[in-house]
């Protein structure tokens, strides 16, 4: 689940991630600002789910993928749209 929250006096908008996944140990967000090499650790909460916060600049657009135990990549399946990229799958959009 991806939730926007918008403040009319900032320039950027908080983003909260939230993400569950059968078995997963770590889950971190690669991709958002174009930044595929460091990723958003996301905290694993009691009920298995993992969240994590995020403050991007309004009037963007985001690719990013999931990483789950660091091998398997997912998307978000309530994104605002799929991108396909170079290793012939998709990622996950997010516009702000």
């Amino acid at each position: 689940m991806v939730q926007k929250t918008y403040f009319k006096t900032k320039d950027y908008c908080k983003v909260k991630f939230s993400f569950k996944v059968e078995d997963a140990e770590t889950v971190e967000i690669l991709g958002l600002n174009s930044d595929w090499e460091n990723s958003v650790l996301m905290s694993k909460k009691k009920d298995g789910s993992f969240s994590a916060d995020v403050n991007l600049p309004k009037e963007t657009r985001h690719e990013f993928k999931y990483l789950v135990n660091e091998t398997i990549w997912l998307n978000e399946p309530e994104a605002d749209s799929e991108a396909p990229n170079v290793y012939g799958g998709s990622n996950s959009v997010i516009v702000l």
